[in-house]
């Protein structure tokens, strides 16, 4: 019988110690962590950036990662949109009772590589186990640190008629590929989440153009969410261009079949950017060069006040992109 998580792993007893010493600290361990404290204790100068999230995602393993890898990107993305340069994590595992080691070797695997492709530490976290039929599989928190250097914080930058709306790349991947996963329905090799970190893309780009004015990671309720969170705050109008947005052909087709609008679909490698309309050129340059920017575009600009947002269609005609009313894909990340 394959070895499981049992109800004593989370006990606080030997199962609970062989659990951490032999397989979290085996893919996760660091000088901090290794201390096995009650806090990780590190010292840091500047300004900082504080970040935490929780992971449900069902299936816990997709094209293109799996809640492991999630868990660490997801946390990284939300403070290198802000300028941050991660340093340090905190992970909390909510396992339920019969989970596989395998499967949750599998999970610490993916997040050892993530946090070591990014340079950050896990120092330190939580373990808890409940009883079979009181989760699903494995829930997972994440909360992150990161140091914000120089002049990357662009908050306060004032948003006018004019900025430039620029995503990095084709949009509604990572939700639209789990449905399809749910439904099963056999894709070839090209349906995947878009998953990845982004912060050898924003880190550098907002230290070479200063006048980038907000940065976003597009997840749950898409690039229409998060353009109608920024027309609320900042009171624009905001118009995108439907001809201009970037979306791969297979993401097209399914969003045809599922009905489901890819302007609402979850990103998890993307990132929304308005910047002043003198500089866009230069972000454009930048992303043409970067592996996840390559397929970037402007598509669209602030119009001036007016607190919403328009899609401007392929024929010329114009439709509101209200703000998503309900969930369209539950547990997405």
């Amino acid at each position: 019988m394959e070895d499981i998580i049992l109800l004593s792993h989370g006990s606080g007893g030997e199962q609970t110690r062989k659990l951490i010493e032999e397989e979290i600290l085996k893919y996760l361990g660091n000088e901090i962590l290794e201390e096995l404290l009650d806090s990780g204790i590190f010292n840091i100068e500047g300004r900082l950036a504080f970040t935490t999230d929780s992971f449900v995602i069902s299936p816990i393993f997709f094209n293109g990662g799996d809640i492991g890898k999630l868990s660490i990107y997801g946390t990284i993305n939300d403070l290198s949109v802000m300028g941050a340069r991660p340093l340090y994590l905190s992970v909390g595992f909510i396992i339920e009772e019969g989970l596989t080691l395998n499967e949750f070797r599998r999970i610490l695997q993916s997040m050892s590589f993530a946090s070591r492709e990014c340079g950050v530490k896990v120092i330190t976290g939580d373990t808890k186990v409940v009883e079979r039929g009181k989760g699903d599989k494995i829930f997972v928190n994440t909360s992150g640190i990161g140091v914000i250097e120089r002049d990357l914080d662009w908050r306060g930058r004032k948003i006018e008629e004019g900025d430039l709306i620029i995503i990095n790349g084709g949009i509604g991947e990572h939700g639209l590929s789990l449905m399809l996963q749910r439904l099963g329905v056999k894709v070839g090799e090209e349906v995947k989440s878009d998953l990845a970190p982004l912060n050898s893309l924003t880190l550098p780009l907002l230290s070479l153009c200063h006048g980038i004015k907000f940065m976003r990671d597009p997840t749950r309720g898409g690039v229409a969410g998060v353009l109608n969170e920024i027309a609320r705050k900042y009171n624009v109008e905001i118009e995108i261009e439907e001809e201009k947005i970037p979306i791969k052909d297979w993401v097209k087709y399914a969003s045809e079949v599922l009905g489901i609008d890819p302007l609402y679909s979850a990103n998890e490698g993307k990132v929304v950017i308005i910047v002043e309309r003198g500089e866009a050129d230069k972000v454009m340059e930048f992303l043409s060069k970067h592996e996840l920017g390559k397929e970037g575009r402007i598509i669209g600009e602030v119009k001036g006040k007016g607190n919403r947002v328009y899609l401007k269609t392929r024929i010329g005609t114009k439709r509101i992109l209200d703000p998503l009313k309900k969930d369209l894909l539950p547990r997405i990340c």
